[in-house]
């Protein structure tokens, strides 16, 4: 069992990683690059060379190349002390046109032409162009700059390689003081007066790696954190796992206690602080309320998140799927062509003939002319919003089992190892409970943890027609607004959740069943 388990988690990464490749061929290499900036108002307000120049640093965000603009080769070289700073200053600043450029200039321009030309990239350069009867400036310095498109293999290595970051002492340049670790047994947060043990950082990403708060699951920890990627639209510079974990709806204010010891109602959280560069000696505000750089904090809101959505509607539809599927399923095998077979047949036939959409959509004019609620609203308490999602999740899985069970079932009942049994004279009860339903009930069993899991990830369909924030609604969103990397993010969190259900899945079945073994015996 134990070498099933290690080689299929071994082929599941594998097939992750497969997915995602095929997913970034799709959008990297397949789909027009320029439709990233469809919903870009900056871009459309853009003429000429500036506009280039901003597309290509854009696509440079958005992991399609690699952008290097002549004027940050120069500070490079400056930084490095290969040149002082009156030389890149006087080399940086290039012509309108190439013969307009000094010997300086022309000497620099052919130094960075040719060592980038070298390493593969393209260079550009937009000499001002003519608009009306006045030349038209390009961008300045932005004007000369290389290229080169980011190939496959490096962007999964580069993807892989920074989902699980571990944070410490080093991860910041500019740190103030001493790096290091402190524990302490009063969280700073609760004034240093309440017990509350956590350990702080200095030089690490994030400020609190242990601390303790009234939130489930009470512990918590950055030292180990998840990257599925920054999205740039959807939610504009937070991770994709954030956006998914993060709490939505209304702000919770509470008395806080800055760490200059200002107190005042706020629903900033202090547990999530992370670095900023430079941040202090930008604003008088975060001047009055820290004392360092750890000055990005996220707020405390009363909803849950896009996957807390997802999971409480989708596990209760999974209950409810089960606890009238299996039943149904049951009934119509034991009166087989009765008229309750019959009726669920009808049933059976309606959910899976009939487009998810259309009775998605009939559901939701039905609840709405019942009164229900047919969309969703983080500040309400309105627990009725819930019912019309779940039924409309609930209703084909209910089909489903149905189906199956009741094709199982039928299977088994007319199999041989039930005739011989009745010939021994067991009775109809002890056949059905004590085989028919057992090995008919295990490829439903097999399924029940992808069930579970797929809730995590909700129903894009479903979530997007009654307007849940949840994790499949992010998705849609992300689609429509051309987010590469949430749509490459919530892909690979879609992946491993799949996986991750099928070896729980073989697992589950060969506990309930033991006959099923998955070592394989020289025979």
């Amino acid at each position: 069992m134990a070498k099933y388990l290690i080689s299929r988690i071994i082929r599941g990464i594998v097939s992750i990683a497969v997915v995602v490749a095929i997913i970034m061929v799709m959008i990297y290499g397949l789909m027009d690059r320029t439709l990233v900036f469809a919903s870009d108002g900056t871009y459309t307000k853009m003429t000429n060379n500036s506009k280039v120049t901003y597309r290509y640093s854009k696509w440079e965000e958005y992991g399609y190349l690699d952008y290097v603009p002549y004027s940050d080769y120069m500070q490079e070289l400056a930084d490095s002390g290969e040149i002082d700073e009156e030389t890149r200053a006087s080399a940086v600043s290039i012509g309108r046109t190439e013969d307009k450029d000094s010997e300086l200039v022309s000497e620099y321009v052919a130094q960075f032409t040719e060592y980038y030309e070298s390493q593969g990239y393209t260079v550009v350069r937009l000499d001002a162009v003519l608009q009306g009867t006045k030349k038209v400036a390009s961008g300045g310095t932005q004007q000369l700059f290389a290229y080169r498109n980011i190939p496959l293999g490096k962007r999964l290595l580069s993807y892989f390689g920074s989902i699980f970051v571990i944070d410490n002492v080093n991860n910041v340049e500019d740190i103030e003081g001493e790096r290091g670790l402190t524990f302490t047994w009063y969280d700073p947060v609760y004034g240093g007066e309440k017990f509350s043990p956590a350990l702080i950082g200095n030089g690490t990403t994030h400020k609190y790696l242990v601390y303790f708060d009234n939130q489930f699951p009470y512990f918590h920890q950055n030292i180990l954190t998840i990257h599925l990627g920054t999205s740039y639209v959807v939610n504009t510079g937070v991770d994709v796992f954030t956006t998914m974990t993060a709490s939505q709806g209304s702000y919770v204010k509470s008395n806080i206690t800055y760490p200059t010891g200002l107190t005042e109602s706020s629903a900033d959280d202090l547990h999530t602080a992370t670095y900023v560069s430079g941040s202090m000696s930008s604003s008088t505000t975060l001047e009055a309320r820290y004392t360092d750089n750890y000055t990005s904090v996220q707020t405390v809101k009363n909803g849950m998140s896009k996957m807390g959505y997802s999971f409480v509607i989708g596990i209760i539809a999974v209950i409810i799927s089960y606890g009238l599927g299996i039943p149904l399923g049951i009934t119509m095998a034991r009166r087989k062509d009765k008229l309750v077979d019959q009726i669920g047949t009808v049933y059976i036939i309606f959910i899976l003939a009939v487009p998810s959409l259309a009775y998605i959509f009939l559901f939701k004019a039905i609840g709405g002319k019942i009164g229900l609620p047919t969309t969703f609203d983080l500040d309400s308490s309105n627990k009725l919003m819930y019912i019309l999602p779940i039924i409309s999740l609930a209703l084909p899985s209910i089909a489903n089992l149905m189906k199956w069970l009741r094709r199982y079932m039928i299977d088994q009942m007319t199999s041989d190892y039930v005739k011989f049994a009745r010939s021994g004279g067991l009775s109809e009860q002890e056949i059905f409970t004590g085989h028919v339903l057992k090995n008919a009930s295990i490829p439903i069993i097999h399924d029940i943890p992808y069930s579970v899991l797929s809730a995590l990830i909700g129903a894009i369909i479903t979530e997007r027609v009654y307007s849940v924030p949840g994790a499949g609604n992010l998705l849609t969103d992300a689609i429509n607004k051309y987010d590469n990397s949430v749509i490459v993010g919530v892909a690979m969190f879609y992946a491993i959740l799949t996986v991750a259900s099928i070896i729980i899945g073989d697992v589950l079945m060969s506990v309930v069943d033991p006959r099923i073994s998955f070592s394989s015996k020289n025979r």
